[in-house]
């Protein structure tokens, strides 16, 4: 008997999804004969940083972010430069990251019970995971079986990393030329929600905005006060102030409330007003208080994760996170 037209379309599509997974090379429990226990050992690492300082997850998040996005996730923001070449880590968006020695301790340990086994970019993938869902944020599937890149360049670092001045038009360009769409774009965006940010990033909306010394228009004036009382000076490279005031120890939806109410911290936060996709979105997590954030935010990352791995041969694993072998 002939199946019904619509199972058969689901079963094809259930199949291209399990083809795709393949072709990734990326599986859940990857490592589940080669390095038994190799999950729980990054976890328990995580967790002995988080317990000591929990505001070490929005870095992570954002290292793992940032990798993902040059070159793909293949560790390659891991990478010390040489007297040769000038790694991404030291791109000045690179320049902030901090939570290094949170994959070196994990390398370590994967190390001594599975050498060459762990790839440091399943290691970040991993960690970036783990440092959320300890302080309370969403928890995502990490499929593994990503191998690690031999290449780090300063200038990709400088130009591929979405830049806090950015507009709507070039940030969805952007997410898109990775396979992100605008739901990724806004998403992902609300990883603000914990974390910090070094009044230079901003300081042109409060200062000088068009070069006339005036403010930007679409930010709240109370909020543009605030911020001055911080950040006294448009060239104020030291300070820094919460990207999520009042919870941005907390993963939660309250970000989007912020930037409904035109307290978005970068450009890029407010120009989330400026699609009619991305707007509605801001403004029904807003409203109904993040609630399918999580839920979205662990989709997006999901599939974040998986641009431009490389697997099988490609890449290597590296014994030290810094070095290529």
């Amino acid at each position: 008997m002939a199946f019904p037209k619509l199972i058969f379309q689901l079963m094809l599509v259930i199949l291209l999804a399990f083809d795709l997974c393949n072709a990734q090379g990326l599986k859940l429990g990857y490592y589940g004969k080669t390095c038994p226990g190799a999950e729980a050992i990054v976890k328990k690492t995580t967790a002995h940083y988080i317990s000591r300082a929990p505001t070490l997850a929005a870095p992570l998040l954002r290292m793992h972010f940032h990798d993902c996005f040059v070159r793909g996730c293949d560790g390659s923001v891991l990478l010390n430069s040489t007297k040769n070449n000038q790694a991404e880590r030291d791109a000045i968006p690179n320049q902030s990251l901090r939570g290094f020695q949170v994959i070196d301790a994990a390398k370590s340990e994967l190390e001594h019970k599975c050498p060459g086994v762990v790839s440091c970019a399943d290691i970040l993938a991993l960690v970036a995971r783990d440092a959320v869902s300890l302080i309370k944020g969403p928890y995502w599937k990490v499929p593994l079986g990503r191998r690690d890149g031999r290449v780090s360049n300063m200038l990709e670092g400088l130009i591929n990393l979405p830049a806090p001045f950015a507009n709507i038009t070039s940030l969805k360009v952007q997410f898109a030329s990775l396979g992100l769409n605008a739901k990724d774009l806004v998403v992902l965006s609300g990883g603000h929600t914990i974390g910090n940010a070094h009044c230079l990033t901003f300081t042109n909306r409060l200062y000088n905005f068009t070069g006339n010394g005036d403010t930007d228009p679409t930010m709240d004036p109370n909020y543009i006060a605030r911020l001055k009382s911080k950040c006294t000076s448009v060239n104020d490279v030291t300070t820094i102030v919460e990207m999520d005031p009042g919870s941005f120890t907390t993963f939660d939806g309250s970000y989007y409330s912020y930037v409904a109410k035109r307290r978005g911290l970068f450009q890029s936060d407010a120009a989330l007003l400026d699609d009619k996709e991305t707007k509605a979105y801001v403004k029904f997590q807003a409203m109904s208080h993040g609630s399918t954030f999580f839920k979205d935010f662990a989709e997006s990352m999901e599939k974040m994760g998986k641009i431009g791995v490389l697997t099988g041969k490609a890449g290597e694993i590296r014994k030290r996170c810094a070095f290529v072998n």
